[in-house]
């Protein structure tokens, strides 16, 4: 929306952006040769490396920590109150789906790919999901923000788990800045200013809270024809952590848990991170670097 990544690529490389309703719609898209870059949760990135061998896609950054929760009609108010309830999340095998059936097992409850078990978990687009949770239709979702909030304010829920308490130090990756292998090879230097533009838009939506949260709402009311209120806004970021760091190691525990769930075929992940080009840029702006 301000033009921070069009400027750090430069007038010789055009921009083009497409909005995808969650990280697996995303994967198709990069298979087909459509997408240079994405902005995607960590399951998918996950997926489309495996998917590949290891060939496709190589995670340069990240770009969100948190800001992901279980929220709940009321009534619902310890885990036993769970049996028999309908939950949603954004799609088969994304990041939330991930967590939330990973979350359930923990739990010792039971929910199978085709929406049976002890509770049912029904994959559903966000917006759907936010009307069906209003009407009753379902009983809660594990969602990303805005959502969670809009849930609360919009559905009168309340959040049953913050996803930030069940990884150490609260710190776990919800997107990450991936990039086609094909494309990093053959163009490196372009792949450096887009992570110059990511750096700076990163450092700007910290330095400027306000203004950022202003220019979030523009765009979801552009995208979407409707707007968020300033304070579901507010609160969303308050859930949120912007970072460019991956945080790898909790990638490896989001691979296990889909292995455990059968999503995914058991991985080996050595080499999904590529940083170099990302320390390059931090380096050079006198940050820490760092680690895969």
């Amino acid at each position: 929306e301000r033009g921070i990544l069009a400027d750090a690529l430069g007038s010789d490389v055009e921009l083009r952006s497409q909005a995808f309703n969650a990280g697996p719609e995303v994967v198709e898209a990069i298979f087909s040769g459509a997408l240079d870059a994405a902005y995607i949760g960590p399951n998918p990135a996950i997926n489309a490396y495996a998917r590949s061998a290891g060939q496709a896609i190589r995670i340069i950054a990240g770009a969100t920590s948190g800001g992901a929760a279980l929220v709940v009609r009321s009534g619902i108010d310890t885990v036993d109150d769970l049996r028999g309830t309908t939950l949603a999340t954004p799609q088969l095998g994304n990041t939330q789906d991930v967590a939330l059936r990973a979350w359930l097992n923990e739990q010792g409850l039971a929910a199978n790919l085709e929406g049976g078990g002890d509770v049912s978990v029904r994959p559903q687009a966000n917006g759907d999901a936010l009307q069906a949770f209003v009407t009753g239709s379902i009983d809660g979702a594990w969602v990303p923000e805005p959502w969670a909030t809009r849930m609360v304010q919009e559905g009168r829920g309340h959040v049953l788990v913050d996803e930030r308490d069940l990884w150490p130090g609260g710190r776990f990756v919800t997107t990450d800045l991936i990039v086609t292998t094909q494309f990093l090879s053959a163009h490196p230097e372009i792949v450096k200013r887009l992570l110059i533009g990511h750096v700076e838009a990163t450092d700007w939506v910290n330095q400027h809270p306000a203004e950022a949260q202003s220019t979030v709402g523009k765009a979801i009311a552009d995208l979407t024809d409707a707007t968020l209120p300033a304070s579901t806004l507010e609160t969303a970021w308050h859930n949120l952590t912007f970072t460019v760091d991956p945080i790898a190691s909790s990638l490896q525990v989001t691979a296990q848990h889909a292995e455990q769930l059968g999503l995914l075929d058991r991985v080996n992940l050595d080499g999904i991170h590529d940083l170099t080009l990302l320390n390059e840029v931090l380096r050079e702006r006198g940050a820490r670097e760092v680690g895969e």
